[in-house]
Order: structure tokens, then sequence, then C-alpha cells
């Protein structure tokens, strides 16, 4: 009688390596989602500092350029001013959105007390948006 040896690997492996390489991809995609380095709590607007808060949409560009303007600024004024966002895809961002007529990429200034005062669709450039940004603290 001859025996036949088993040299593949257990079911069992073969499960945990699927495992492994189903987190390692899932981990990859987690890591590569965009994310804001701004506050989304929109509760701090009228708090005693101005704020800036950029209306944006994942999917588009418009409101990611606009963020890069003020990640350029921000160093100069976050003592100042609060950077905050309104993610339109969210319900809070979505009414922030409607209240404020604010699309992608659209800027709303707020004085300290929490008054709009000032409202920017798409700043053509950064010097724009500083310019907004000194006006808003000139107040």
């Amino acid at each position: 009688m001859t025996t036949v040896q088993h040299t593949g690997l257990s079911r069992k492996t073969k499960w945990l390596i699927y495992l492994a390489i189903a987190g390692g991809v899932l981990a990859l995609v987690w890591s590569q989602l965009p994310r804001s380095p701004y506050s989304t709590d929109l509760a701090r607007i009228g708090q005693g500092q101005p704020a800036l808060v950029l209306a944006y949409d994942i999917q588009s560009m418009g409101g990611m350029e606009v963020m890069a303007m003020m990640d350029e600024l921000r160093g100069d004024y976050a003592d100042r001013v609060n950077f905050l966002v309104a993610p339109l895809g969210a319900p809070h961002g979505l009414a922030f959105g409607q209240r404020h007529e604010a699309v992608n990429g659209t800027v709303v200034l707020f004085s300290a007390n929490g008054e709009a005062v000032r409202t920017l669709h798409l700043p053509g450039n950064t010097a724009q948006l500083q310019q907004a940004l000194e006006g808003l603290l000139a107040q």
C-alpha cells in the first residue's frame, strides 16, 4: 500500500494568507483616501475668533485647490483665525452650504461673533484669499 504525502498548504493556512492579503489591500486603500487637515467643527464659528470656512466636495478639484491656498496661509494666521471646512457630503456641511449659498470651493469669512462678512466663490489665487483674510482681521 502506497501513501500519498500532502505537500500543499492546509486550508486554514490558505485562508489566513487570503485574509492577510485582503487586509493589506484594505489598509493601502484606506491610507490613500484624502483627508482634510482642517476641523469640521462648525460650532467654532462665533466663539470669539474670526473664522474662514471652506465648503468643499471631496469629489471635485475646486475645493481642494482652495484648500491648498489655505495651506499656504495657515501658518501666518492660525493663531488669529479658525480655519474650518464644511464637507458638502456630510449633513452639517450640506446645511452650511445651503444656508450660505456655498458650493465646492466657496470660502465664507466670519467675524469673531459669527457674522458672515464676506464670501468668495473659488478664489483665483492665494493673494486674493490673503487679502480677504487681512480685510477680515482689519474689522
